[in-house]
């Protein structure tokens, strides 16, 4: 009998070895906006910050929130993973930085997700890191350029790139939250002190409301004592800060992005795709808990 129960206990534990909590479908808004933003942050390359950021922010738009994603990359993958060709934009992100005049509604495009707009990017965003060295209140501009939107939205989502640099600490110094995504492989471990020091001193010294939403593991595979252990040795460097949902590796993912769109409509009934909505609901109870409107 004993050894039934703890199996029974076993089977209610998640993959980050804590129980697993059912999150609910969170109530409707009475209103929308003003926007939470959130920083997708990671200065290593290749841990699933765009792939968080197209399809959460399309699962909190299922979720009957206002969302705008912002491609704050110069390689431009958040406006290729939504089907847009860097190329052939005419008004993007870094004119909004750099020019006067530009308005965000001269860059925002509609994207395919009911409730998804999208800033896009390419690479002459590289340039703005140079030009805003000169500038005064750096730090802040990117807060400015997106100050007249925040009340148009709930959820506001910016792809950072893989990098600690300017483009970053602007993202941070706007953001209430910062989501972390985590590859469940070793060297994915190595950089998280640098870059949890730079959230610290942003928050000391440009931004008191920055606050850690939480650590997601990425591209699990349980099959793998490597990234079991790899998860094992996140959950107990971070505790609470590391969501109970998991993304486990699946091709459907880079299926997705070469469709341009995200995992939740290109195979709604993937694993893939109830990962994300597990995520936007677990986030919006975070959000919810912490007393922030968006949460419902």
């Amino acid at each position: 009998m004993a050894t039934r129960t703890l199996e029974a206990d076993a089977a209610e534990l998640g993959p980050t070895g804590r129980p697993r909590p059912v999150f609910a479908d969170p109530g409707p808004l009475e209103a929308h906006g003003p926007a939470r933003i959130v920083a997708v942050c990671n200065q290593k390359g290749g841990v699933g910050k765009t792939t968080t950021t197209i399809n959460l922010g399309a699962a909190l738009a299922e979720q009957g929130r206002r969302v705008l994603l912002v491609d704050f990359d110069p390689q431009g993958a958040l406006s290729v993973g939504l089907g847009i060709q860097p190329h052939d934009i005419e008004a993007t992100v870094y004119n909004l930085l750099m020019e006067r005049g530009t308005t965000p509604h001269d860059v925002l495009i509609k994207t395919r997700v009911h409730g998804m707009d999208l800033m896009p990017s390419n690479i002459d965003l590289s340039g703005a890191e140079v030009q805003l060295v000169h500038e005064v209140g750096r730090e802040y501009v990117l807060g400015s350029a997106l100050e007249p939107v925040v009340a148009d939205y709930d959820v506001i989502m910016i792809d950072c790139q893989p990098s600690l640099g300017l483009l970053t600490i602007n993202a941070l110094a706007c953001a209430q939250g910062v989501l972390i995504p985590l590859e469940c492989e070793y060297f994915a471990m190595r950089g998280v002190a640098l870059l949890m020091e730079t959230i610290d001193k942003v928050s000391r010294r440009l931004n008191p409301k920055l606050e850690i939403d939480g650590l997601l593991a990425t591209m699990y595979d349980s099959r793998t004592l490597h990234t079991r252990e790899v998860l094992a040795n996140i959950v107990n460097g971070f505790g609470d800060k590391v969501f109970h949902t998991v993304i486990n590796r699946t091709v459907r993912f880079p299926d997705a992005t070469v469709a341009g769109e995200p995992i939740t409509r290109f195979d709604s009934g993937s694993m893939g795709a109830s990962y994300y909505r597990e995520l936007a609901r677990e986030v919006l109870e975070r959000w919810r808990q912490t007393g922030d409107g968006r949460g419902g």
